[in-house]
């Protein structure tokens, strides 16, 4: 099956206390089910997947998420967050530039 969408949501959990802090101590795992609900209340299950991800590597702007094909970066996203990036981006095609990670170029 091939995905319109592939999402890639952090919920890797470091060591309490770990100055890098983790996506899954700030909302990483309500952020992956809430992209799963909200797909599922959509009808967008078949077109979109959302998967879990180990450490993304921005940490500290955590919860991040990676929206593929795109290659947009979403960092410190919350499950209030869910539904603008499902209907913007996903559905609308113009990618949420308030939660874009800005250490990459945004996608096109």
């Amino acid at each position: 099956m091939r995905f319109r969408h592939h999402l890639f949501i952090c919920e890797n959990r470091r060591p309490e206390g770990s100055s890098r802090g983790s996506c899954a101590a700030c909302g990483g795992e309500a952020v992956k089910q809430a992209f799963k609900s909200e797909l599922l209340r959509r009808g967008l299950g078949g077109e979109i997947r959302a998967n879990s991800a180990g450490c993304l590597d921005l940490c500290e702007q955590g919860p991040v998420v990676v929206v593929y094909p795109e290659g947009a970066w979403y960092v410190g996203v919350s499950a209030g967050d869910v539904a603008e990036i499902v209907t913007e981006h996903l559905v609308g095609g113009r990618p949420v530039e308030r939660l874009l990670a800005r250490v990459f170029p945004p996608p096109r």
